[in-house]
């Protein structure tokens, strides 16, 4: 189920099976969710990065499929890179899908997480 308000806080919680990052949320409850936020009115949802790879993840920044529909208004990562924030003003319903870009510090390559979505739902 989505997390609906104006300004969220959602958990990235990555860990390694086999070998491999596996992803998963939680909201500001604490409570395992898909990802996905709801917005409702302008707000900020803001992802705190949970990183139990011991592979120095940080956040690099976003990816979107679709950077031009106005569904999201800014992005900034925080400086230590455990933080992305993304303005969403509200102004145009519809939803967008995103990947979170991150680099760690085993590799040069950069790790891709599933793609969460926000959805806009002014009215």
């Amino acid at each position: 189920m989505p997390n609906t308000q104006a300004s969220a806080l959602m958990q990235v919680i990555v860990n390694l099976e086999n070998g491999e990052p596996v992803f998963s949320y939680k909201n500001s409850a604490g409570q395992s969710c898909e990802g996905d936020v709801t917005v409702t009115e302008a707000g900020t949802i803001t992802y705190q990065l949970v990183d139990n790879t011991g592979k120095g993840l940080k956040f690099a920044g976003v990816g979107f499929t679709t950077p031009y529909d106005g569904i999201i208004d800014a992005v900034t990562v925080s400086s230590d890179g455990m933080y992305v924030q993304m303005l969403d003003l509200d102004r145009t319903p519809g939803e967008t899908k995103f990947q979170f870009v991150l680099t760690n510090t085993a590799n040069t390559l950069m790790v891709l997480s599933p793609d969460p979505q926000v959805k806009n739902d002014p009215n």
